[in-house]
């Protein structure tokens, strides 16, 4: 090999060392691109209209960020997630001294149940519920570290975020993601609701709320990572647990966007028509308790919502970062 071989062979490995320690330890480079945003699902009418999204390249966590992950976060950091604290009164004035305790909530479906038009039916609020003790105080989290971590105030994951050096995606950033350079499919995977026979992500199948099958392979929260990766190498980005994003809440986001928008930041404030008076922040991605037999929308173009205050124990988060592509 001669000496010029060898000196640019050198270079490469120096590029290729480099562009290696430059990329964050479990994310993936989510290249600049365009995409339909948006849903013509009847369902989703606050997810209209499609229309064309021009995001910037960035940094997004493979996986949501997992329970040892968060438990480094609070060793190192001793933060107190919002479910560990007990509520104060100026917060909350009209609930009862003795109602006032740390807690979240927690999925229990009923024995019966006599209409899928009352989801409170199958939501608790748990004293003791957090993200150590994920179904109440005598749940821990052994054999599930790998799992994603839940019952995570939207001030939770952000603290967390700061702590990595990151920050929570943008809804436009999220849902570019999720499709994997897949045009306008319906799900993250293409089309069909299985493949090859098998269930692409974490679902709710059975009879909602009071008997899922696992056909998927797992009847709650699945380690992360458990199935296929999209297109653009995330996995969950379809069922699991729900995830927060950076954007305000606001039934006609899309509509008051232009046709084509530049890395849409989401609005200035927030409203719940169902709720007007409660501040939201959108989730992404559906979860483990999601079926086509309630609401369906574990598929790319579906919006969530939710208190910036509140934690359910399905619902997590994963971190997005900006930097120079690899």
């Amino acid at each position: 090999m001669t000496r010029a071989r060898v000196a640019a062979c050198g270079s490469l490995l120096a590029v290729c060392l480099s562009a290696c320690e430059s990329s964050p330890p479990g994310m993936v480079w989510i290249p600049a691109g365009e995409f339909w945003m948006g849903s013509e699902d009847p369902r989703f009418t606050d997810a209209h209209p499609r229309h064309r999204v021009v995001v910037s390249g960035f940094w997004l966590g493979a996986t949501e960020v997992t329970n040892a992950q968060f438990a480094a976060f609070v060793r190192t950091t001793g933060h107190v997630t919002l479910a560990e604290r007990t509520p104060r009164a100026e917060d909350y004035p009209d609930v009862p001294p003795d109602r006032r305790v740390a807690g979240s909530i927690v999925f229990t479906p009923p024995e019966r149940l006599a209409s899928l038009a009352r989801a409170g039916a199958w939501w608790r609020y748990v004293p003791g519920a957090d993200w150590r003790h994920p179904e109440g105080p005598t749940s821990d989290l052994e054999g599930r570290m790998n799992h994603p971590v839940v019952h995570i105030a939207h001030t939770d994951a952000l603290a967390y975020a700061r702590w990595v050096g990151g920050r929570l995606p943008t809804e436009a950033e999220w849902e570019y993601a999720a499709r994997g350079g897949l045009d306008r499919k319906r799900h993250v995977w293409g089309d069909a609701p299985l493949v090859a026979d098998a269930h692409p992500a974490n679902t709710f199948q059975g009879s909602f709320p009071g008997h899922d099958t696992a056909a998927d392979g797992h009847a709650g929260a699945a380690p992360v990572a458990s199935y296929p990766a999209n297109g653009y190498g995330l996995y969950d980005v379809s069922g699991n647990v729900w995830e927060w994003t950076a954007d305000w809440y606001h039934p006609d986001t899309y509509a008051r966007r232009p046709p084509r928008a530049v890395d849409p930041p989401g609005p200035a404030d927030s409203f719940d028509p169902a709720e007007p008076g409660v501040a939201k922040r959108v989730q992404r991605g559906g979860s483990y308790l999601c079926t086509d037999q309630y609401c369906g929308r574990y598929t790319p173009d579906a919006r969530g919502k939710g208190a910036p205050d509140s934690a359910t124990n399905h619902l997590g988060f994963r971190i997005a970062r900006d930097a120079a592509a690899p």
